[in-house]
């Protein structure tokens, strides 16, 4: 399913999680899924994100109609919520939620793809066994065709419904859950402060991120366990995309031709046939671009916007053009200026003549290193740099 909330509130999450523990006691609950989707989809929802799970039943029949049921009374409702953010000026539209049900799935990896990359409409999916609702039967559906060929895990617990305000988490549980082995991004590094409780109204109140299912589920219980932990109403390990760069195809390499920085702090690269588009918020990345010189290489990963631009996730220098300057008189140390083409240097001070030379020095820019934005400003898809080492090879 998909399309469930909005920009304010609400999360698609739970709405599942509420399905699940509703199911008749026949139902038999697979695992569960949590896709993130083309962050540039005009309708996308506020985590871009939809879920799926896998149902074994001997009596589909029934649980279709036990399905068609809980559409009409919990789901259907949820339907045409319009409401307006702070965090986002972006047009909104009213939430359309959408249901699936297959009966067999073949996974579909280009179709996935595209859902990675490019807008996909209803007219482009699948035909399901059954369907309900609007515009989230696309979500949903790529949420069941993911091929899974590479996954993380992502523990989820949800607030009790009579607790708002700030939520409470173990401080000591945290730190235990940042230490483990395979758990990331845990913290955010630069200011030290815990990324496992989402801002706003969401339900939600913690999500661990992980590469195992195992520690995705040994974690969850520390936090849920922890005396300082405000009660949960229940949880839920999803296997995710996070962290596997599926959106990303292979790193381009470009020769600048043109920088503009913009006001802010944006930073636009020109190369003879791309824009290359550093934000802000990618930290080091723009601090980075903003150095660059025409003629510098530099290779690129990033995903590319609606507008044709590429932005950037990951970013490394292949090559810099060197410092020149002018040398200076040998006899009043003053700079020497060309005299014209191919027609030697002279001091403007002492008349002093040489030939038409260049002193030249290194740059101080960091060479053949990867970099990306900080925790907080990564798309969910992107792989850190700077956990599990031993998985980075495939970057």
């Amino acid at each position: 399913m998909d399309d469930t909330d909005s920009l304010r509130g609400g999360c698609t999450t739970e709405v599942l999680f509420r399905l699940i523990q509703q199911l008749p006691t026949d139902v038999n609950v697979g695992q569960a899924r949590l896709v993130r989707l083309w962050p540039f989809a005009q309708r996308r929802t506020r985590g871009n994100a939809a879920v799926a799970v896998e149902l074994k039943t001997d009596d589909e029949s029934a649980l279709l109609q036990f399905l068609e049921g809980y559409w009409n009374d919990f789901i259907l409702p949820l339907r045409g919520d319009v409401q307006a953010s702070q965090h986002s000026d972006r047009e909104q539209f009213p939430s359309d939620p959408g249901m699936v049900w297959f009966s067999k799935v073949k996974s579909n990896e280009l179709f996935y793809r595209n859902g990675l990359r490019q807008e996909i409409g209803e007219k482009d999916l699948p035909e399901a066994t059954k369907s309900w609702g609007g515009h989230g039967k696309i979500g949903a559906t790529l949420a069941v065709h993911w091929p899974a060929k590479t996954s993380t895990f992502e523990a989820i617990a949800w607030r009790m419904q009579e607790n708002t305000g700030p939520r409470k988490l173990d401080e000591k549980a945290i730190a235990i859950v940042d230490q483990m082995k395979e758990t990331f991004l845990c913290r955010d590094g630069r200011l030290g402060a815990s990324m496992l409780a989402p801002r706003g109204s969401s339900p939600v109140l913690f999500g661990v991120r992980t590469w195992t299912k195992q520690s995705a589920e040994e974690a969850l219980q520390i936090l849920i366990d922890a005396t300082n932990t405000e009660p949960v109403a229940g949880s839920i390990v999803f296997e995710t995309n996070h962290a596997t760069n599926d959106h990303l195809d292979e790193s381009l390499e470009l020769q600048i031709e043109a920088i503009e920085i913009f006001k802010g702090g944006h930073a636009l690269l020109h190369s003879t046939t791309e824009r290359f588009l550093a934000f802000k918020e990618s930290g080091q990345i723009a601090s980075i671009c903003q150095e660059l010189r025409v003629g510098d290489v530099v290779e690129c990963k990033g995903l590319r916007a609606p507008d044709g631009s590429i932005h950037i996730e990951f970013l490394q220098i292949s090559h810099l053009v060197s410092n020149r300057k002018r040398p200076l008189c040998p006899t009043c140390n003053k700079s020497m200026s060309s005299m014209g083409r191919n027609q030697g240097l002279r001091c403007k001070k002492c008349g002093f003549k040489s030939e038409d030379v260049w002193d030249e020095s290194p740059r101080s820019l960091p060479m053949n290193q990867w970099f990306q934005p900080p925790p907080p400003s990564r798309r969910h898809l992107a792989k850190p740099l700077d956990e599990q080492p031993e998985r980075q090879n495939n970057l």
